[in-house]
């Protein structure tokens, strides 16, 4: 039997002969016999946006029934802040169509990611991967399409430097071994996250690297494909976990925090989303951005300023989002322009066969390139619990396409120049500004929360935790207050190297 090759790196699809989509409970039993499996791991994310695991030994095929079928119970209180000691029990219940080999368990595992329900046997209002699909159904109750997304990952591998051909201070954008170090360790996280199911674009050295204290700091990049949204999340969330493990082996730290030290490169987590209808992407019309397209942008510009809540969640996510620099401040969208808050980045749409100008004797063929179309957002950073920012965006892409006056908010907010340079400035100072702060990000919530929590996406309980949190560091003045103190800096950074 073949296999489609878009399923071909994960080993369950060739095993089992079918789509994930199409998983039963009957062919993960059978997997499990087949290839002799004694363990299973529930995991699913939790209030701080890492990964948590529950272990299982299969004790019999009756246990192994009632675990699959059951999910087991959980402190939902130790999980997420905002749910009480008092009732704070929770079932997680495995979703059969994200199983996949643990790549790290000496002994054959079985992992599966769960959703949560609660005491009534009702999907937890409040849970990130519930809270996205609310996101999601809301989104395509309103405009009849399919929100999808897809994440760049960035992050940075430290390790002792070995002082050979080294690589020049933050020039490090897709450069090649040996002046970067780290491929090889790159090459192998996509290939896990492969096995494990993610969709994976592409892979390169970011823009960051440098050597501080006897150590190399080397900035990287994993780019997934669009796909539904809830998928991207479920991949960006297992990526982060699967990179951190083959560090840890490796001998490796790694971080994704927005800030690394002063001066250097942070570590952004932009998201790029695209509309699709009949599985047709609906951000082009005639080679053209589609006034769908901009009404979704519409929206992401009306938002901006509190989608920070969910994408840049700690102090030092506001030293990456300072005036000046790549990571955007102004509240603003334009073609591959990267000083701008959203951008449309480069699209195929001069309508010419770029592979036979490159290959003389390859045929002009008729590959639709209108499906490759996304449209970026660039504030979010690696603090982001992914669920939650993702949902955060189809509210804002819902609201744009409900926005009478859309079209034209995307009009006075569009930009084609560099923002940034001393001849527009007077344009600069037009335009609104991200928060600069926690405390900020949650002032924003608090006054845009209705959007939020319309068509009950996100639950009040939920908006309420997240705007608690967010003051808790009480950083209203922090980063005026540190100034350039790289000291200060450097502490702050230490305090949440491993956010996310």
């Amino acid at each position: 039997m073949s296999f489609p090759i878009e399923y071909s790196c994960r080993s369950l699809t060739e095993s089992i002969g079918k789509n994930p989509l199409d998983f039963t409970k009957a062919d993960i039993i059978r997997y499990i016999r087949a290839n002799d499996i004694r363990h299973i791991n529930f995991q699913y994310p939790a209030g701080d946006g890492r990964l948590k695991t529950l272990n299982f030994v299969i004790n019999s095929a009756a246990y192994l029934e009632e675990i699959l079928s059951c999910g087991e119970r959980v402190d939902g209180s130790s999980l997420f802040p905002f749910i009480e000691a008092s009732s704070s029990d929770l079932y997680v219940v495995p979703r059969f169509r994200t199983a996949y080999m643990d790549p790290f368990c000496e002994l054959p595992t079985l992992n599966m990611l769960c959703s949560f329900f609660d005491k009534e046997g009702n999907p937890l209002e409040s849970s990130p991967e519930y809270t996205l699909h609310k996101a999601c159904e809301s989104f395509r109750k309103a405009t009849g399409k399919e929100f999808q997304a897809m994440g760049e990952l960035e992050y940075y591998v430290i390790a002792p430097d070995d002082e050979c051909f080294p690589a020049v201070d933050q020039k490090g954008y897709h450069e090649s071994a040996p002046y970067a170090k780290f491929g090889e360790f790159r090459q192998l996280c996509m290939n896990y996250i492969a096995q494990a199911g993610g969709q994976i674009k592409y892979g390169h050295s970011e823009v960051g690297n440098f050597t501080l204290d006897g150590k190399i700091y080397e900035q990287n990049e994993i780019e997934f494909l669009p796909v539904n949204a809830e998928d991207a999340a479920d991949q960006l969330l297992l990526a982060k976990w699967i990179i951190r493990n083959l560090a840890y082996q490796s001998g490796y730290d790694v971080t994704f925090a927005p800030k690394i030290t002063t001066g250097k490169a942070g570590s952004g987590l932009h998201i790029h989303f695209r509309l699709m209808e009949d599985d047709c992407n609906q951000m082009l019309k005639d080679g053209a951005l589609s006034d769908d397209a901009k009404r979704a942008i519409a929206g992401m510009m009306t938002l901006a300023p509190s989608i920070t809540a969910f994408g840049n969640t700690n102090p030092t996510s506001y030293f990456r989002l300072v005036p000046h620099q790549e990571a955007p401040t102004n509240v603003c969208w334009g073609d591959r322009n990267r000083s701008v808050l959203v951008r449309v980045p480069l699209g195929w749409t001069n309508q010419k066969d770029l592979c036979s100008q490159a290959n003389p004797l390859e045929l002009e063929g008729g590959f639709d390139t209108s499906q490759k179309q996304t449209v970026e957002m660039r504030s979010p950073d690696g603090s982001a619990n992914v669920h939650l920012l993702i949902a955060g965006l189809a509210v804002a892409a819902r609201t744009g396409f409900e926005m009478e006056n859309a079209l034209e908010v995307a009009d006075k907010t569009y930009v084609n120049v560099n923002i940034h340079k001393a001849e527009n400035q007077k344009l600069l100072e037009t335009l609104s500004t991200l928060p600069d702060s926690c405390a900020a990000s949650a002032d924003c919530l608090e006054k845009q929360r209705a959007y939020y929590e319309k068509d009950n996406v996100f639950s009040p309980v939920m908006i309420d935790g997240l705007i608690a949190g967010l003051r808790s560091f009480n950083d209203r003045t922090l980063r005026a207050d540190i100034g350039d103190d790289q000291e200060q800096i450097l502490k702050l950074v230490k305090t949440f190297f491993h956010c996310g």
